[in-house]
């Protein structure tokens, strides 16, 4: 089983950058797949990056593409999600989740944060 505890949201202006972070404790680390998804008021929850184990592959929704990179230091139990160029619409709760099968969209996720919540002002 694994424990997953994000931070680093808050409220930043349009055009900023922030980066989350999501500290993993139980079940080996680098056993899990990691991603990040997020959901807005009203909206489903949305797949939005990907990492592989090792972290040297990552998959991204369209929508923010060239904008977040989601990275991982198993050293340390974390993974990150770097977020530039914010945008009104990227305001959402940001959840990170573990997964013993993949990094992908489509992939089952086993265990998830509480999230932490990014607010992008105009």
């Amino acid at each position: 089983q694994v424990h997953l505890v994000e931070s680093g949201g808050t409220l930043v202006q349009a055009g900023g950058s922030l980066r989350l972070s999501c500290v993993a404790s139980g079940d080996t680390f680098s056993t899990y797949a990691m991603g990040w998804f997020r959901q807005a008021p009203g909206k489903d929850r949305e797949f939005v990056a990907g990492v592989s184990w090792s972290g040297d592959g990552t998959y991204y929704s369209d929508s923010v593409k060239g904008s977040f990179t989601i990275s991982r230091d198993n050293a340390k139990n974390t993974v990150y999600l770097q977020m530039n160029n914010l945008k009104p619409e990227d305001t959402a709760v940001y959840y990170c989740a573990a997964s013993r099968y993949g990094y992908y969209s489509r992939d089952p996720y086993d265990y998830w944060g509480q999230g932490t919540q990014v607010t992008v002002s105009s």
